[in-house]
């Protein structure tokens, strides 16, 4: 890896973040707006609803039509592109990190040793088996049934989730399961939400009664989306916290976080619509989040550590490079400390990251990490326990690049 195409890497990753802020606030906001709407005080044709709000010193009077108004508004604001654009910069994201470098994050030999290509084409092709497979759920008459829908999309993410992780490295297989979920949400926009309008639009354009029906579904699948926003941030985060995915219970933490979105989204859509305060809710979401601390806990403490990295080609690569041997022994004399089945540092109960580099194999595993923590940048080690010199990193920067 280069420094441009890890500034890249950087540049990307905020304007996924960025992006997916705009869109998950837009998506909440009218979320709670439908939910919150009452019957207008003074009655209007096609108004099902209205609510004053106040926001930045002003007062906004809010209506809903409906189906839509007698006559197309000449200026209509459409959201689309901050879900098509979070999208489009995460599968970049995708690409870039673990396509690009699926010998380090994608593929895990000790899960299933399978060559990079193998794994890129299993990540591509489970993101469009599950639009897929939950398209034609939806449109079959077992999706006329919002719970029975709900509860086999469950079942379907928690299945896909299991497969994840004994395919990919623990790492992947949560985020991927965050971007099969993302696909879903991001599909059902433009495949599904924005058609519709644009039928709606087209009819009031034509002088037709548009057919409420294309709103019913939309809102059908904006709903789904709105009760899957939450896991799929919890699955985004979790590649920086080895707790949720290096565990062997990875899979189960992952279904339990789908629930505790649930819990959450249900407190605040019930508060919207009915001004009730659910507080059992916060107290189940408390009581799945200790489930999941605890499933991440016992792994850690009865970790099975393998003896040896199994050297992917790339790390094989990087164990062949000149200077490898000293770079090596800087690496474990100056990390293993912490890096270890047994860190030797007081308070740290488990190698962080679940990172290990006290032998040469799991050296040349990391050795991107390493060039870029303890290389090219004086993040590693830690400034209490630093005792490497510029001379130091500068044979590793000179180990990694021999090896490109």
């Amino acid at each position: 890896m280069t420094l441009i195409e890890a500034w890249a890497e950087f540049a990307v990753r905020w304007l996924h973040v960025i992006t997916g802020i705009a869109w998950i606030g837009s998506s909440f906001y009218f979320i709670a707006l439908d939910l919150g709407l009452r019957p207008p005080l003074e009655p209007k044709e096609g108004v099902k609803g209205e609510e004053w709000q106040v926001h930045g010193g002003g007062f906004y009077h809010i209506q809903k039509y409906l189906v839509a108004p007698a006559k197309m508004p000449e200026d209509l604001v459409w959201f689309k592109w901050e879900a098509y654009t979070t999208w489009l910069s995460g599968f970049a994201l995708l690409i870039l990190v673990y396509y690009l470098g699926a010998d380090f994050y994608l593929v895990d030999p000790n899960t299933l040793d399978i060559p990079s290509w193998a794994a890129i084409l299993i990540s591509v092709g489970s993101l469009a088996f599950g639009w897929i497979a939950y398209d034609l759920i939806c449109k079959s008459k077992y999706g006329d049934d919002h719970t029975k829908l709900m509860i086999g999309l469950y079942v379907i993410l928690v299945v896909i989730a299991f497969f994840y992780t004994h395919v990919f490295s623990g790492r992947a297989a949560m985020l991927h399961l965050g971007a099969f979920t993302a696909t879903i949400m991001s599909a059902n926009v433009f495949f599904v939400i924005m058609p519709n309008q644009r039928i709606t639009v087209a009819d009031l354009k034509a002088g037709r009664t548009p057919d409420p029906k294309y709103g019913i579904i939309a809102k059908q699948r904006s709903t789904h989306n709105n009760y899957l926003t939450l896991p799929v941030l919890f699955l985004m985060l979790s590649n920086h916290y080895p707790l949720a995915f290096a565990s062997q219970w990875n899979w189960l933490i992952a279904a339990l976080v789908f629930l505790m979105g649930v819990t959450i989204r249900h407190f605040f859509n019930t508060m919207h619509a009915t001004k009730k305060l659910l507080w059992w809710t916060w107290g189940a979401t408390a009581l799945l989040f200790l489930a999941i601390v605890g499933l991440s806990l016992a792994p850690v403490q009865n970790m099975d550590w393998e003896d040896e990295a199994k050297l992917t080609p790339a790390a094989q690569r990087y164990a062949a490079a000149p200077g490898f041997e000293e770079a090596a022994e800087l690496v474990i004399n100056n990390c293993s400390m912490c890096h270890a089945p047994e860190p030797g540092v007081p308070g740290l109960g488990h190698a962080p990251n679940a990172v290990r580099l006290d032998s040469e194999g799991w050296v040349a595993t990391h050795a991107r990490d390493i060039y870029l923590q303890a290389g090219v940048t004086h993040a590693m080690p830690p400034g209490a326990y630093n005792y490497m010199t510029d001379e130091d990193r500068a044979v590793l920067v000179a180990w990694y690049r021999a090896a490109q």
